[in-house]
């Protein structure tokens, strides 16, 4: 699950991080310096929460029967599966105006005063935390022999993204963020595809939705979940060696509706390098 994981903290830790410098650079280039220390405490509360949200969903799930937490661990993968959803198709959009966008809503908000400086970056980080914090369960519930592969997998995709972004900001790396954001959508969408099958399978053992002995297949004889290509599949896709006629179809579905829409062509738009975005 390292793969998977890694690839949701990149992610969301990059779209953070680079919300964050585009704030701070704006505050730093109109000599506005004295309102960074609501930005960083937006920031701060933001990632207290998720933490926390997190720490809850993971944690405390311990007292439930085992139906209960196959309910909730379904429910919640089928919710994070959404967030990721969206998540794809919103930064496909956004990622050639985001910091346009943000540097309005921050001239704004300091018009307004200093809370609204922290509400605006508690909400502009606050939304990827939460996300993250969701998809961070799922995947711990996807996970064999404890959480701490997820964990690793997120910790190594947030601190590449801070470095990253970072790097960004001091304008020592200019990419297409375009082309980044292509690239890492189509994974996530297979890997959205794979959370929403074991979530669906967490329904069935629930006995909330019907059809768990209904398989599709069985490849335990030849692709076998212990074995080092099954487990490399189990972790970046969440393959089971013995799926459901309902999880079968439902992956299918959601990569044969999600991926063409997420890949149909967009509009050209002349944009500045990601680096020169930021500080303008």
């Amino acid at each position: 699950m390292w793969f998977a994981s890694a690839l949701i903290g990149l992610r969301e830790g990059l779209e953070a991080a680079l919300v964050v410098s585009i704030l701070v650079a704006f505050l730093v280039k109109t000599e506005r310096r004295h309102a960074l220390r609501w930005v960083w405490l937006g920031v701060g509360v933001a990632v207290l929460l998720s933490v926390g949200v997190g720490a809850i969903l993971t944690y405390s799930t311990a007292q439930l029967s085992f139906e209960q937490q196959e309910l909730l661990g379904g429910t919640l993968s089928i919710v994070a599966v959404g967030f990721v959803t969206a998540m794809i198709f919103w930064m496909r959009k956004a990622s050639r105006t985001i910091a346009a966008e943000l540097r309005g809503k921050l001239d704004e908000a300091l018009d307004v005063g200093p809370v609204a400086v922290l509400v605006l970056s508690f909400f502009a980080v606050g939304r990827e935390g939460l996300e993250t914090a969701v998809f961070f369960y799922s995947t711990v519930q996807t996970a064999q022999g404890g959480t701490t592969e997820p964990l690793i997998g997120f910790t190594a995709g947030i601190l590449t993204a801070i470095v990253l972004a970072y790097l960004i900001y001091r304008g020592a790396v200019r990419f297409d963020l375009g082309k980044f954001f292509t690239i890492t959508g189509v994974l996530l969408v297979f890997v959205a595809a794979g959370v929403l099958g074991y979530g669906l399978h967490d329904l069935q053992e629930a006995a909330f939705l019907p059809g768990l002995t209904t398989l599709a297949f069985d490849a335990s004889a030849v692709l076998p979940e212990t074995s080092w290509y099954g487990a490399l599949l189990k972790g970046i896709f969440n393959y089971s060696q013995q799926t459901t006629v309902l999880q079968a179809v439902a992956w299918v579905a959601y990569v044969a509706i999600v991926l063409p829409l997420f890949l149909r062509p967009k509009k050209k738009v002349v944009t500045a390098p990601v680096a020169a975005a930021i500080k303008e």
